[in-house]
């Protein structure tokens, strides 16, 4: 049997499959919400999806046959790409809902914050798994200005949600990474003291009126429509038997990721996963989260649901990472 045969039939064809069928059943969604719509431009919002998920799909399988070891050289030039982008975003970016978010690069429209994200959860498992060694208090420093410099750029635009995603995600990957609990206990205590101030001088008009509408649903009742309420639009079109079969879908494709990293064959790889499985837990708690009223509203899209894009193309990738790290388990191992 060749390599390249051996690899794809040890792809986790239980992590493809739950991943298909969410970006498929996000694609029917978007059509079910969309296609009776007069304007011409909503109407193709599905087909766009179907684009995205079309190449979303080849760059997972590309990335679940390359070793993920490639990491290593990759992982820099992406991040210090994903900055750029940023940059470029600040001066050229296309303003949408009240945050310049999105770049146009001819044809392709993204949002840099996203390529930003992955690239920071693959440098920051490269460099915990390097230097473990290395005093506590300087590896955690060092973590902070590698998040540090995109959600400051983030934060210009000024793009509340995705500096958010960061914060489980760096906690998720310290703790595994083995920082000391009590660095993390002290981080959290910081992060809850600096909330209040946060709020009244660092955020903008709208986002604390955002703030105030979850303290006070009365104030703001049409806060949804300016907001990813993908959740919503499932229960709308398909009831409860649709909300549990999203949630279910997406619990599985979750313990089938933390599965791969509980078989993960070193460090590296077990921080890969984790990183990207964090990830998305964030943005579904944080989504379906929001569409009950449980957190505040933050515009962040429901994962391989949500009509978004390039955060499609960017999800399968991580998901394409999960799946080399289970592919090449044993060749680590070995």
């Amino acid at each position: 049997m060749t390599p390249f045969l051996r690899k794809i039939l040890g792809l986790n064809w239980l992590l493809l499959a739950v991943m298909l069928a969410l970006a498929i059943f996000g694609v029917i969604a978007i059509y079910s919400a969309t296609y009776m719509r007069e304007d011409p431009v909503a109407a193709e919002f599905w087909r766009k999806q179907a684009n995205w998920v079309v190449v979303g799909f080849f760059a997972f399988i590309a990335t679940s046959l390359i070793d993920y070891k490639w990491i290593r050289w990759g992982a820099l030039p992406m991040y210090l790409a994903g900055l750029g982008f940023l940059i470029l975003t600040k001066f050229m970016g296309q303003k949408v809902y009240g945050a310049r978010s999105w770049l146009h690069l001819g044809p392709v429209n993204f949002q840099p914050a996203q390529l930003a994200v992955i690239a920071g959860i693959m440098v920051l498992s490269l460099f915990l798994s390097q230097f473990k060694e290395m005093h506590s208090m300087l590896r955690l420093l060092l973590c902070g200005v590698i998040v540090g410099a995109p959600c400051l750029l983030i934060l210009l635009q000024p793009d509340l949600g995705e500096v958010i995603i960061w914060a489980p995600v760096l906690m998720a990957l310290l703790f595994v990474g083995g920082m000391p609990v009590r660095y993390l206990i002290c981080i959290i205590l910081i992060v809850i003291a600096f909330i209040p101030i946060a709020v009244n001088l660092a955020l903008k008009p709208y986002q604390q009126e955002r703030i105030t509408a979850f303290i006070n649903p009365d104030i703001d009742r049409q806060a949804a429509v300016h907001n990813c309420y993908s959740f919503s639009a499932v229960g709308e079109q398909w009831g409860f038997v649709g909300g549990m079969f999203l949630l279910s879908a997406f619990a599985l494709l979750l313990l089938t990721c933390l599965f791969v990293a509980f078989c993960a064959g070193d460090q590296f790889g077990l921080l890969l996963v984790v990183g990207v499985t964090a990830l998305i837990f964030t943005h579904i708690f944080q989504n379906i989260g929001m569409t009950i009223s449980i957190l505040p509203i933050t515009g962040v899209p429901l994962p391989l649901i949500s009509y978004s894009g390039s955060f499609v193309l960017m999800i399968m990738f991580g998901l394409g990472i999960v799946n080399s790290v289970w592919v090449h388990r044993k060749a680590t191992l070995r």
